[in-house]
């Protein structure tokens, strides 16, 4: 569940981010995909190490 929203979050910065560069919508695309990859796997760790730490046995 945590990964849905660093995965927003980093489409949105990459997207910013090649459009400050003007990017043509092909590179702001690429951008966008590629942060949102990158965010997504910091919310795979931070779900897995969370789940870790707090599940109860």
């Amino acid at each position: 569940m945590i990964v849905i929203i660093p995965a927003l979050l980093g489409a949105l910065i990459g997207a910013f981010t090649a459009k400050r560069r003007n990017g043509k919508f092909a590179d702001i695309l690429q951008y966008a995909v590629g942060y949102a990859i990158a965010f997504a796997l910091v919310g795979v760790v931070a779900t897995v190490t969370l789940d870790k730490l707090y599940s109860v046995r």
